[in-house]
């Protein structure tokens, strides 16, 4: 009985951050949704602040960042049209997460570093 509780919780924990990771994981978009974040809200602004991404990646990654509702896109309708991306309300829960795994990685460097 035990070992089934201990496999039941197990798969409570894995399951959610599976779907997290499936929603952010990937090499641009943690670095899009800091980008845009910090003010670069213009689609050439993203892809100069961010070194190795390419056009066709990043429009793909706009995409998918927009359909989870982290990223809203703009358009200010003026000649000629401007088309902004902004972080969502919802986007902002990622910060706490973002800043964490800032702090990892920042240690873990530390850790793996000091000991060669």
């Amino acid at each position: 009985m035990a070992k089934k509780k201990q496999y039941c919780e197990c798969l409570n924990t894995v399951k959610p951050v599976r779907d997290t990771l499936e929603v952010i994981n990937g090499k641009w978009k943690l670095p899009i949704i800091i980008s845009v974040g910090v003010g670069n809200d213009r689609y050439t602004d993203i892809q100069e602040s961010i070194p190795g991404l390419t056009p066709k990646v990043l429009a793909k990654e706009l995409k998918d960042l927009e359909q989870h509702q982290l990223i809203t896109r703009v358009i200010v309708d003026d000649h000629p049209v401007k088309i902004s991306y902004k972080l969502t309300a919802y986007a902002d829960t990622l910060t706490p997460i973002i800043y964490a795994l800032k702090d990892w990685g920042i240690n873990h460097k530390k850790k793996i570093f000091a000991q060669e």
